[in-house]
């Protein structure tokens, strides 16, 4: 299904798991409904560090809503790096970075091919 929007919970939630895990990496995998990304789940064996973050994809739920992955960047920098673009096709179509200082603005949503994607924030 295309994905036209983010629920704004879940956009909250994503801006202060930044916030807590800094200076510190966050990653998890993200789910719609109807449309929306709704739910994060955290993968049990994930990796974090000031540099990076690593999911261990064998580690993946079993999903048919799954549809890409949230993580942030502590250092601000809201543009993929090589490492994301080669998880970025593995994780989903859509794929947000959560950038310091995690205010409402400082997030973007890339494709699969780390093309930026637009999304609605959904009351």
């Amino acid at each position: 299904m295309k994905v036209t929007g983010i629920s704004r919970d879940l956009l909250d939630l994503l801006l202060e798991m930044g916030k807590d895990r800094h200076p510190y990496e966050f990653v998890g995998l993200l789910s719609e409904r109807d449309g929306v990304i709704d739910e994060i789940s955290l993968v049990p064996g994930t990796i974090s560090g000031e540099t990076s973050a690593s999911v261990f994809m064998e580690m993946m739920p079993l999903d048919t809503h799954k549809c890409g992955s949230a993580h942030s960047h502590p250092n601000g920098v809201l543009y993929p790096s090589d490492a994301d673009l080669s998880f970025f096709p593995r994780a989903g179509r859509y794929n947000l970075i959560i950038g310091y200082p995690y205010d409402e603005v400082d997030w973007v949503c890339f494709t699969a091919d780390g093309e930026r994607y637009p999304l609605e924030v959904i009351p």
